[in-house]
């Protein structure tokens, strides 16, 4: 007979977590990629176990079939656009230099006409270009390797967005967010 903590226990060991989400994404926007446990955790900067572990938990939430090691992008999309904001709320740090994020990174940089004085959503990293307030990403390491792939910097940036932006900014996340997993499902 399980005892109520460990009943807990096991619901809470079974939640998703912020960096599963960003293992997801990063799967889901690079859908040729083949990988290993060991190739991918090298790639996003995770353990392998933490990886493992993320993957059976997206599987339990019906975001990750195991069997097919496949992103169930159509769950994924419904539960990023209106679901994360909720789960992983983004909150406003101190101003940082970083790398731009949300409706400061592309591609709703391009869509949005910004005040010159309007602060700017931004990820702490050495190399960053831009100074703004802080936003913690979904995982810490999210800029070393947003560096050198741009497609996961964008839904990065696109799903801060939503979690932390005004109607107009997630409107337009969500619209992009459809672009990048809702075409192929």
């Amino acid at each position: 007979v399980l005892c109520y903590d460990e009943i807990l226990y096991s619901r809470i060991s079974n939640m998703l977590l912020e960096q599963d989400l960003y293992v997801l994404l990063n799967l889901a926007v690079n859908p040729q990629r083949r990988w290993t446990f060991s190739s991918l955790s090298q790639d996003l900067l995770i353990s392998p176990s933490q990886l493992h572990l993320g993957l059976n938990r997206a599987n339990l939430s019906g975001l990750y079939h195991l069997d097919d090691r496949r992103v169930v992008k159509s769950s994924l999309e419904e539960f990023v656009i209106h679901g994360v904001r909720y789960a992983f709320p983004a909150e406003k740090g101190p101003i940082i230099r970083g790398m731009p994020t949300s409706f400061a990174a592309p591609p709703l940089k391009m869509q949005l006409v910004l005040a010159g004085d309007t602060s700017i959503p931004v990820w702490d990293d050495a190399e960053g270009t831009a100074v703004g307030y802080s936003i913690k990403p979904l995982h810490s390491h999210a800029p070393k390797v947003c560096w050198r792939d741009h497609a996961f910097y964008e839904i990065l940036a696109l799903v801060d967005a939503i979690r932390e932006g005004r109607a107009r900014e997630r409107k337009l996340a969500a619209e992009e967010i459809h672009k990048r997993l809702g075409k192929s499902r």
